[in-house]
Order: structure tokens, then sequence, then C-alpha cells
């Protein structure tokens, strides 16, 4: 297998889910952002637009608010326990939210949410993708807190902080390829 700095940050980066209390410092978040921004984008949209939140009292609020709106559903089974937080004790919260710039827009701001993890990986920091959180966020409270417009769609909740424990990557199945078609003459199939 190929070596190189890029691909062992992808074997590497794995979804953290216990943090130290830490604050990752403004600085930190700046380069992470920046990260996301260099993702590709359809005609060059970039229809992403970032909201950080390190407000403990807040993330806690926004954890209970999830949880509350998971309630009857049969993933919920942690999130019903008091004792437990959707972010894991994370101090930062990025949210990424796309402009309606096109049918694009949220596969380009999924491409700068994996920009942006990849990043905080290289950096030792720990990230986590919380889709749960989603709904919470959405909503025209949660919005007007964020200045996320009604128009934008949020798309991805991403924790990021210190990992209060090592973390290994879980492994994975083989790419499944259904076709691989090459060039008649040169030991493909058509």
């Amino acid at each position: 297998m190929v070596s190189n700095p890029v691909l062992q940050v992808i074997r590497q980066r794995c979804s953290v889910r216990a943090y130290s209390p830490d604050l990752v410092d403004a600085d930190t978040i700046r380069t992470l952002l920046d990260a996301a921004t260099r993702a590709p984008t359809a005609m060059h949209s970039e229809p992403w637009v970032f909201a950080v939140v390190q407000d403990i009292a807040r993330l806690h609020r926004y954890s209970e608010m999830a949880k509350a709106g998971w309630r009857g559903r049969e993933f919920a089974t942690a999130l019903l326990r008091t004792d437990f937080n959707i972010f894991y004790g994370a101090s930062t919260l990025i949210v990424i939210a796309a402009r309606p710039s096109g049918p694009f827009a949220v596969a380009d701001c999924w491409l700068a949410a994996e920009n942006l993890m990849l990043a905080a990986t290289a950096m030792g920091l720990g990230t986590c993708c919380v889709g749960s959180a989603i709904d919470a966020l959405s909503t025209p409270a949660v919005r007007e807190e964020l200045h996320i417009a009604q128009s934008l769609t949020v798309v991805a909740a991403i924790i990021v902080g210190r990992p209060a424990e090592p973390c290994l990557p879980a492994s994975r199945k083989p790419a499944e390829v259904v076709s691989w078609i090459q060039p008649q003459g040169e030991g493909g199939t058509s």
C-alpha cells in the first residue's frame, strides 16, 4: 500500500466520542475553517457558511433539545439517558449550512466537512459528525441564535476537541467495485 502523509491521515481519522474539556483556540478553528473552504465545489459556488459554538451551557441545551426530538425512535436508546450528551463533552461544535446555490450545495458542504475533519486529525484533534443534532440545530430559535438564515440548509454538525482517550480507526470493508471498464485490448472487459 502506498504511504504518504495524506493517506496516513485518512486512515487515522476516527469518530471521537470522549473529549477533554480543553477549549480549541480561535487560530486552530480558523485553520480548520480554511481547510474546509479548500474543498471542491460545483461551479465554484462555495455554498457553505459556518457557525461555531464554544459555550458549554449552550452545547448542553442543544444536546437536550436534540435528545428530546429523538424520543420514541428506535435509535434513541442511548439518547434517553439523562447523563448522555450528544456532543460527548467536546468544547467546540462547528455547524455547516448550505446556501441555496444549486443542486450540489449540500454535497459541497459535506466535502468541506470532510476536509475539516481530516485537517483536525492531522492537527491531533478529534472530531465526530453528529447527525442526531441536525433537527435541533434547524429549529427557528437555534437558527436565530446562530445567525443561520431560514433560507439555508443545516447540513453537518461536527464536534471538535482534544480526545480524552486514544481513538482507533474502525475497520472498513474493501471497496465493492461493481464495474471497472477499461479500453479493449488492455486486459479489461466491457
